[in-house]
Order: structure tokens, then C-alpha cells, then sequence
């Protein structure tokens, strides 16, 4: 086996970070599909839209929205949508929303991708220089260091959700340009129910992640009986 020197150590040391940032990816992936947005609106007393929208309605139009988020069409894709009287279902504050929605999914969706691909060449030279205890060790701090952020999400989504979706769009999206009247599609579509909903299954489906890396890793950490 290798020496395990201070660089080889630190190298590995990155793979601990990307873990977490793989699990983010992948969770919202998943929770990017049709299949989520049938059970998100199926939910035990999800609220009903005040201003007429039945859940097939909000079925449609957020399938567009989620089409949009992953799909290589400009904003145009959901700008020249219409109401049945004409009506755009989309104004330019909430058109301007979603390009901020789609170039931050993207940037997630791709450095969660990139991270995955570098966790896979760190694996290869882990094994290569002899040092693949070390790297299933630094996959490991990472599934805890997942477990433990996901654990605060759920706390303050249960304790203080108003307060964490605030503090989220402030650190992700320009000033002034996620708030919404009650009465606009996006509000509509995504009541700040549906936003908690998605932060508990979030955090929920990543610790769920990060448990099955822990129960994978942790028998070929243990010693070998003789």
C-alpha cells in the first residue's frame, strides 16, 4: 500500500465534498419528472387554488414549467403559451423568474453531473496508488456530512419554513424579482405549501441517499477476520 501522504490525503479530501453536492443533483433529478408533480399536488390537504385552477389545470401548466426547466428552448417556450380567452399564462416578472429557475437548475444539475465524473477519476487513482480505504473513508464523511445538512433542512422546513424559503431565494436569485402576487400562475401553480412539501422530500430522499452510501461502504471498512 502507498504512503499516505499529506497530498494524497488532501486530494481525497475533495471527495468529501462532492458527495454531498452528487446527492443534490441526483435527488433533483429525480423530483424533476411527472411522476413528483402527481404526487406533489395528490398530497393529504394540499391547498386548492382560490382563483379557479382544478389539479388537472395545475398538472398541465407545472408539466410545462418542469418541460422548460430541463428542455433547450428559450423563454419563449413558455412565454407564447395562453388561457383559453387569450390571456398570456405567464407575465414578464414571472417569464423572467423562470430563466433565473432554469440557469440555476442547470448550474446544479451540471456540477452535480462534473462532481459525479471527478469522484469516479479520484476512485480510479485511489485504487491505482493503493489508497482506495482512504477514498471509501472520505465517501463516507461525505454521506455524513449530506445526513447532516439534510437533518437541518428538515428541522428549520418543520420549525421555521418561511424564514429558510426566504433565506434561499435571497442567496440564489436577484433582489426583487421572486415575490408574486397571490393571484399569478406561478403562486397558483406553486403554492408555499408545495414548496415545503419538496424541501421535506428533498432533504428526506438525499438522507435516504446518503444512508444507503453508509451501508454499502461501512462492511469494507470493517476489519477482515483471520
Amino acid at each position: 500500500m502507498a504512503r499516505e501522504t499529506p497530498r494524497g490525503v488532501g486530494i481525497l479530501h475533495l471527495v468529501s465534498l462532492l458527495v454531498p453536492l452528487v446527492i443534490v443533483a441526483l435527488v433533483l433529478r429525480a423530483m424533476l419528472t411527472p411522476l413528483y408533480l402527481r404526487v406533489a399536488y395528490r398530497l393529504p390537504n394540499f391547498p386548492r387554488d382560490p382563483y379557479g385552477f382544478t389539479q388537472q389545470d395545475r398538472l398541465y401548466w407545472a408539466e410545462k414549467a418542469r418541460q422548460y426547466l430541463l428542455n433547450n428552448e428559450d423563454i419563449d417556450f413558455l412565454g407564447q403559451l395562453r388561457f383559453e380567452d387569450g390571456r398570456p399564462v405567464f407575465n414578464a416578472r414571472e417569464l423572467s423568474h423562470m430563466i433565473d429557475v432554469k440557469r440555476l437548475t442547470r448550474r446544479v444539475l451540471g456540477s452535480g453531473y462534473a462532481a459525479l465524473g471527478l469522484i469516479a477519476l479520484l476512485g480510479l487513482w485511489a485504487w491505482r496508488t493503493g489508497r482506495t480505504i482512504l477514498f471509501y473513508r472520505a465517501v463516507l464523511r461525505g454521506a455524513w456530512l449530506t445526513l447532516g445538512l439534510m437533518l437541518a433542512v428538515v428541522l428549520l422546513s418543520l420549525l421555521a419554513f418561511t424564514g429558510l424559503f426566504v433565506v434561499f431565494h435571497e442567496v440564489f436569485f436577484p433582489p426583487g424579482t421572486w415575490t408574486f402576487p397571490e393571484s399569478d400562475t406561478l403562486i397558483r401553480l406553486f403554492p408555499l405549501r408545495f414548496w415545503r412539501d419538496a424541501f421535506l422530500i428533498f432533504s428526506g430522499a438525499s438522507a435516504l441517499l446518503a444512508l444507503l452510501l453508509l451501508s454499502l461502504l461501512r462492511p469494507r471498512l470493517r476489519p477482515q477476520k483471520q
